[in-house]
């Protein structure tokens, strides 16, 4: 059992920092500092656990293992040997993956530095027992990730294979969807608990609405994830399970006593509107959410107030430029004269379309969507 603080980073969309630090404290880290696009914090191994089967926001949790000065290939490759006891950490029948961010003086391509940690991990097997592990990219067994600082390297590892931002629900998508963290992310901006009417009258495939069902009755954030921090060294099976257990006790709490208010979701497009049926349905809960095929514009609703969440196009990637604005402009009316005294959210990417609503933002968060920044604006509609 690992009884000391380990040091994580946890990174997470652009503009969600002080949410995901908020996250990550609600879950039990210590000395939680957002930088940007991630968190830096101390965790035991129980709330290192307990972030990967509960935290929502984060792309990745990158445990350290290892600093050393890096200021050449050679301090590289022998840094890396020297890193920790790769008998243990690593066999020859496991296999790898190597990510690396950042760079040095003498190492400014990520590819040419991931390819000499892997010759210096092999050269290291070959040498201990004439043997050594293979490259996979898809589903390795450790995955490693090395960031150069200047002349400073940090070694971690990732306790999952691919970006915790994948959920396991999702196989149908809208044009341009918003990824589940960064949805997750904005729900919890709003302040949503599940008291109050909840709708999105642009839904698409049903992201933001799903994030918040999910969320609202204490759901995992994955499905199925596959872990492969059980594959570390020092990986502690009834820990483990300890916190599976902890989760599934407080999931069933919060089924059994939270009292969810009506979630609509409305799809003009007959073919997404079926992709947000499916989604829900696999993300289990179809029950908690209606969805609605029909125009934003003929909905009447069903509630005297509650709260509007939105992510309508941008006019980026949509070819839809030429009626942006009187779509934003059509909202803006729908909204004043069907929803008083609601509150609305909206994700924009594009300001001259959003001056169409023709309303103050109470609130301006600015966040990046697909690498496009926006700004996630509340409106109070009077």
């Amino acid at each position: 059992m690992t009884n000391y603080l380990l040091k994580i980073i946890v990174v997470c969309p652009s503009g969600l920092e002080l949410e995901g630090a908020s996250e990550l404290i609600a879950l039990g880290a210590k000395d939680v500092h957002p930088i940007k696009r991630a968190i830096r914090a101390r965790v035991d191994m129980r709330c290192l656990y307990r972030m990967y089967l509960r935290a929502r926001l984060p792309f990745q949790i990158l445990r350290e293992l290892a600093t050393f000065p890096c200021n050449s290939r050679q301090d590289l490759y022998h840094g890396i040997q020297k890193a920790i006891n790769w008998e243990r950490w690593l066999q020859p029948s496991q296999s790898f993956k190597v990510n690396v961010t950042g760079t040095s003086q003498n190492l400014t391509h990520t590819y040419y530095t991931a390819l000499q940690v892997k010759n210096a991990l092999v050269d290291l097997q070959m040498k201990l027992w004439n043997q050594r592990s293979s490259i996979d990219l898809e589903n390795p067994e450790i995955y490693l990730h090395l960031h150069l600082d200047g002349t400073q390297a940090v070694l971690s590892a990732n306790g999952c294979s691919n970006s915790l931002h994948h959920r396991g629900w999702r196989t149908g998508i809208g044009i341009a969807p918003i990824k589940e963290n960064l949805a997750a992310g904005l729900v919890q901006l709003t302040g949503w608990d599940g008291s109050v009417c909840l709708l999105d009258p642009l839904c698409g495939s049903g992201t933001l609405l799903i994030e918040a069902a999910r969320k609202a009755v204490g759901k995992k954030p994955r499905l199925d994830q596959t872990f492969i921090l059980k594959n570390w060294a020092d990986f502690d099976p009834q820990i483990w399970t300890e916190a599976e257990n902890e989760f599934f006790t407080e999931q069933g709490r919060a089924m059994r006593t939270n009292q969810i208010a009506p979630i609509i979701g409305i799809e003009k497009d007959k073919y997404t509107f079926e992709q947000a049926l499916i989604n829900a349905e696999l993300a289990e809960v179809s029950d908690l959410i209606e969805f609605r095929h029909e125009d934003f514009r003929d909905y009447l609703p069903c509630c005297a107030s509650g709260l509007i969440v939105c992510n309508p196009p941008y006019g980026v990637r949509l070819d839809t430029k030429g009626g942006l604005e009187d779509l934003y402009s059509e909202l803006s009316l729908q909204m004043r004269r069907k929803y008083s005294g609601w509150q609305m959210w909206l994700l924009s990417g594009n300001p001259r379309a959003t001056g169409a609503i023709r309303m103050k933002a109470r609130r301006n968060y600015s966040v990046r969507n697909g690498g496009i920044d926006c700004r996630w604006l509340n409106y109070e509609i009077r």
